[in-house]
């Protein structure tokens, strides 16, 4: 039987010499003691090396912001008044001199109900007046020549006052045919039709008084002790109108259902345009206050569950400082009562703890300027 070297054969030759070769010459290190006699540093001397060496972290030093506060609510808005004009007497309308979406005038004629009989009341009064004016009169001059006493004067007398208060009350009737508007505004349902048989109290037409128009919202109790009358505010109506305005009214007291308070902004001249009834939004700006802006991202938890940040003090050792975080939003959280220059920790604060040294290093100033 022939027996072929084979390529395999030859590699695992040059393995097995390799091997006993480096064995035969080699430097063997046991317990830290080279073969060779070179002295190799103890584990324990390598690990406290290696303790000594800081934990790196990156860092920045806090500035104080100028931030807005605004309280947003919303609520509808409203009319200044939405008074229905009705008539005093009864009949029929005869005419309506005004429109749907007519504007109109204080004092203007808006409405003519049928006189029927009324006028017939005014002859009759006034001839009853004049009768008994013409009896006064004519006892009078016997009075003066001792042909009437005073009693028949008096009665008389009393007879010419009811005549001129029938006489009155008759105009009076007759006037109230005429339906005059008491406001200025706009015209708007409901309202009557000619030929309507109005009642005593019927409306004849409804007037809506867009100036000023006011915006009326609910504001939770936790919100009412930041604001007072003659506040600004921002209205944005759902229909794309926006006005300015003032808060004119808080309520004294809460609504028991709800817990909120009532709050009516009454809007500038340019919010007369807005109608009725929209439902709307409102923000009303606060004072300014300075503040210092997080990144959600800084923010760790305590032992015992307290949210805060980690900071660097001037010994580079790590303090963990609790926080109070008064608002959020897309740019991150607000707190307050902070330090400006304190060193907060941005990375590598959840590998540190509180006591401990560190090496930090500050972040790039363009990384800071919007929370992450």
């Amino acid at each position: 039987m022939t027996f072929t070297i084979k390529g395999s054969h030859i590699v695992a030759v040059l393995i097995t010499a390799l091997i006993g070769f480096y064995m035969y010459f080699g430097d063997v290190e046991v317990g830290g003691q080279s073969s060779a006699g070179n002295q190799a540093p103890p584990i324990a001397e390598r690990e406290s090396e290696a303790d000594q060496e800081l934990f790196r972290v990156s860092y920045i030093a806090l500035k104080p912001e100028t931030r807005t506060q605004t309280i947003s609510m919303r609520g509808r808005t409203k009319a200044d008044a939405v008074i229905p004009l009705k008539s005093e007497t009864s009949g029929i309308l005869r005419q309506r001199l005004v429109n749907r979406g007519d504007t109109v005038e204080e004092g203007q004629l808006v409405c003519t109900i049928d006189q029927g009989a009324r006028e017939v009341s005014v002859a009759s009064a006034k001839a009853a007046l004049e009768k008994a004016e013409a009896d006064y009169k004519a006892n009078q001059a016997l009075k003066k020549k001792g042909f009437s006493t005073d009693n028949k004067m008096r009665e008389l007398k009393a007879g010419l006052d009811a005549a001129k208060a029938q006489l009155r009350q008759a105009e009076i009737e007759l006037d109230r045919t005429e339906i005059r508007s008491n406001m200025s505004g706009i015209v708007m349902d409901p309202i009557a039709e000619p030929g309507d048989v109005l009642q005593a109290g019927g409306t004849c037409i409804t007037v809506v008084d867009r100036d000023p128009m006011y915006f009326v919202g609910q504001l939770s109790e936790s919100d009412i002790g930041a604001i007072q009358t003659g506040m600004k505010a921002h209205v944005r109506p759902v229909t794309g109108e926006e006005a300015d305005g003032v808060i004119s009214y808080i309520a004294p007291a809460a609504d028991p259902e709800t817990r909120t308070f009532r709050i009516e902004i009454e809007l500038s001249e340019e919010g007369s345009a807005v109608r009725d009834g929209i439902t709307a939004s409102a923000s009303i700006a606060l004072e300014e206050t300075e503040a210092y802006r997080l990144s959600p991202s800084w923010l760790t938890l305590a032992d015992d569950g307290q949210v805060g940040i980690k900071t660097i003090n001037e010994n580079d050792e790590v303090d963990f400082r609790k926080v109070d975080i008064v608002s959020q939003g897309n740019d991150g959280f607000w707190v307050e009562k902070l330090e400006e220059g304190l060193k907060v920790i941005t990375l590598g604060q959840e590998y540190v703890v509180t006591g401990e040294k560190v090496e930090p290093v500050m972040q790039q100033a363009k990384k800071t300027e919007t929370a992450e």
